[in-house]
């Protein structure tokens, strides 16, 4: 049975979750010689991906920037079925990364264009207007098939949305992670200013998913116990307009003894290799997050032999065991989160142990068999 052409649909080239995801997925596919190709809405003036990938590529013009998250939302949607439309006529599937790209490859398909459309979703976003709600709930209902990367989604979807979903776990390239010349580590540091002291990573910028506000509020706590370690925040990027919460944040880091810039140091979006680099250079992941679909950056840093405090939200839990892979505190408690980073500040022989059993732990989670497994699903449209 010939293989179904299949597009990866995005509504984005950034380095976010969704997007690693794709593209690795893609990088995997083609290991495997699936007639796979990526599609993304790119932004204006063009940026491109983030990164290289093996397989065929379409960048789709985006809109011009809109000053409300509906009317980007909406106009993303457009924008994204109007190329579509011309890539329907090659593929057997549509399979979008998102909400936005879940209701563009719908409406192809609704228009006449023989496809089936499958949905990864990710997680789901926490939107606040009826119009982006009805949105979302369509961009749940509409897809022929829906794929979920953790079992806490495939029962949140099931209790909230009645729909069922096939659970593919997300994978790691281990290889990519592996270890750096000290030189590159010390300069990296260096430069950062943060050459002498214990450093915090925490990856996915400042935003209220990422629990950052609750960061802020523990590494203040640590100082308090007479320590100074530093944190370094990469990444940033987002749909969204997080702009007032982030502002928030940084307003009181002042009121809690921290300086911006020698405490909390922002490096922003950064290239992958630059990422790979910081998973190698510091000393522990800070990963408070209130809400994931899987939480990749945990599995990036398990990779990478980094010791990782992080929420004990359910879908962590799916495969973090608290003082083995990871130590696990209760989420949005600040209390709790600095006794964590104490902890891993601390004890050696912990960060050691958690460094050796959590890259243990990431290699069974590989993107081949990520891929092995959609292309089974894919196959079975075709029954």
């Amino acid at each position: 049975m010939n293989l179904p052409r299949v597009a990866l649909v995005s509504y984005s080239t950034r380095p976010r979750g969704g997007m690693v995801h794709t593209l690795s997925l893609a990088d995997a596919l083609v290991a495997r010689h699936d007639p796979v190709r990526v599609v993304a809405l790119d932004r204006r003036p063009s940026i491109g991906f983030f990164r290289a990938v093996s397989a065929p590529t379409m960048l789709i013009p985006g809109p011009a920037p809109l000053p409300t998250l509906e009317e980007r939302v909406f106009a993303s949607v457009d924008a994204l079925e109007a190329g579509l439309h011309d890539v329907a006529e090659d593929v057997d599937v549509l399979h979008a990364q998102d909400c936005i790209s879940a209701r563009a490859a719908a409406r192809v398909r609704d228009a006449g264009a023989p496809v089936v459309v499958v949905r990864t979703v990710h997680h789901v976003d926490d939107f606040t207007t009826a119009a982006l709600i009805d949105c979302q709930q369509q961009a749940i209902s509409e897809p022929d098939r829906l794929i979920v990367v953790s079992d806490d989604w495939r029962r949140r979807l099931a209790r909230e949305y009645g729909v069922a979903a096939t659970v593919i776990h997300n994978g790691v390239d281990s290889a990519r992670f592996g270890p750096i010349d000290p030189t590159t580590r010390t300069q990296l540091r260096e430069a950062a200013g943060v050459a002498d002291r214990f450093v915090f990573l925490a990856v996915g910028g400042i935003e209220p998913r990422k629990g950052t506000a609750c960061l802020f509020r523990a590494l203040a706590q640590v100082r308090d116990h007479g320590r100074r370690p530093a944190l370094v925040i990469v990444g940033g990027h987002s749909f969204q307009d997080y702009t007032d919460y982030r502002d928030k944040a940084l307003a009181q880091l002042d009121e809690f003894g921290l300086a911006l810039g020698s405490d909390v140091i922002q490096v922003g979006t950064v290239s992958d290799e630059t990422l790979h680099h910081w998973y190698r250079s510091a000393d522990a992941l800070a990963f408070p997050s209130l809400k994931e679909g899987w939480g990749l950056a945990v599995l990036e840093a398990l990779s990478a032999e980094l010791p990782t405090v992080t929420s004990d939200i359910p879908v962590l839990r799916e495969y973090l065991t608290d003082g083995v892979t990871a130590v696990l505190t209760r989420a949005d408690d600040p209390t709790d989160l600095a006794r964590g980073m104490r902890s891993l500040m601390d004890d050696p022989p912990l960060r050691s142990r958690l460094a050796s059993d959590g890259l243990a732990l990431a290699h069974r989670f590989t993107w081949a068999q990520a891929a092995a497994e959609h292309e089974r699903l894919y196959r079975s449209l075709r029954g």
